[in-house]
């Protein structure tokens, strides 16, 4: 199936110009939610499991499941993996005030990652948070709970953040409706025992045992 990524990246241009990097969340914020994906076949699995913040403590989960319609291709996944998360979202009872998305946020080529691009479509707060960089140049943090500047055009998209000891950083990158700082703040407040945040790494075991389990 061919695709024409000049159309794609048109359409993420025009999204881009839509984003916006300052709080626009409410001044107490109490629930969060994160979400991941994973495939069967030709299906995508999502799952968003929606928490109390700061406790952290499971509100609900959804999973939801669609067929895949889009390969992937770097700096082009929302086209692939969006469509999942906005059908798993509408099936949340309660909407959360933030969502952390596994993926980058501005931290992309047109600064319309998969957290922006979801977060545009959603007009949600959101927050990128992925494992690789795809985009920028920075220092590598040496101890943990440190974070280094991401640089992209001689701009700070989003950080890189040593969150385990003996682990790779993570790259946390504002997403949509909220500030590079406050999404470092609230990431980190939402790493307890494990390299990834909370709701990203909860919404990552439980997608990944529903999958397993066919």
């Amino acid at each position: 199936m061919l695709f024409n990524t000049r159309r794609l990246i048109r359409i993420q241009e025009r999204l881009a110009r839509r984003v916006v990097i300052e709080d626009r969340i409410p001044e107490e914020i109490n629930t969060i939610a994160g979400v991941d994906q994973a495939f069967i076949n030709d299906d995508i699995l999502s799952c968003m499991v929606l928490l109390e913040y700061p406790d952290m403590n499971i509100i609900e989960t959804k999973i939801s499941r669609i067929g895949v319609e889009f390969p992937y291709i770097p700096g082009f996944l929302a086209f692939r993996e969006a469509p999942a998360i906005l059908s798993v979202y509408r099936k949340l009872e309660k909407k959360p005030d933030i969502l952390l998305v596994d993926g980058h946020g501005i931290a992309h080529p047109r600064g319309i990652g998969i957290a922006s691009h979801v977060g545009v479509l959603l007009n949600k707060a959101t927050i990128g948070v992925a494992k690789k960089v795809l985009v920028g140049n920075y220092e590598i943090p040496e101890n943990i709970g440190e974070h280094k500047n991401l640089i992209y055009n001689g701009k700070v998209v989003g950080f890189v953040f040593k969150s385990r000891y003996r682990c790779n950083p993570i790259f946390i990158s504002p997403g949509h409706n909220i500030s590079l700082q406050t999404s470092l703040k609230i990431t980190k407040k939402c790493i307890k025992n494990h390299k990834l945040p909370e709701p990203i790494f909860l919404a990552h075991r439980i997608v990944n045992e529903y999958r397993n389990n066919f």
